[in-house]
């Protein structure tokens, strides 16, 4: 293993342990390095809409916490400032969803993702593209 995979593990671990909506949802960090990730959740009753779905927003929660990994993995605080989703089909109750979102472009602090939800047939679910800001700092919290 390297020291990046590494150190992007204990990041993402540094995070996800002080996360209450991904753990209040059950997501769970799949893979992560720097630039990308992968984090999956079970869509749950309590996640459904007035339609029966799972709710637009649930979805978009997913993809964010996704691209927070992929952009904090480098131990260096970064934020979303955009995000645009296209909602592609729908999401049903117990439905093992996926999201990976990998680096398309960095320009000096500013960063784009794309973000793929797909469920577990290989589906697609959502569309996100993101962009964020690195702020500098650390993500980990030591002691």
């Amino acid at each position: 293993m390297t020291d990046e995979i590494r150190d992007a593990r204990t990041v993402s671990a540094s995070m996800h342990g002080r996360d209450r909506v991904a753990h209040a949802m059950g997501m769970a960090i799949d893979a992560v390095a720097v630039g990308s990730a992968t984090v999956s959740m079970t869509v749950a009753d309590e996640m459904l809409n007035g339609l029966g779905v799972c709710h637009g927003g649930v979805l978009f929660t997913l993809a964010d916490t996704a691209m927070a990994h992929a952009s904090n993995a480098g131990d260096e605080r970064t934020l979303s400032t955009t995000a645009s989703i296209e909602w592609i089909r729908p999401a049903m109750v117990g439905e093992r969803l996926r999201a990976v979102s990998a680096v398309v472009e960095r320009r000096g602090r500013n960063t784009i993702h794309d973000i793929v939800v797909t469920n577990e047939a290989g589906d697609t679910v959502a569309l996100v593209r993101g962009q964020t800001l690195t702020l500098g700092g650390r993500v980990t919290q030591e002691g």
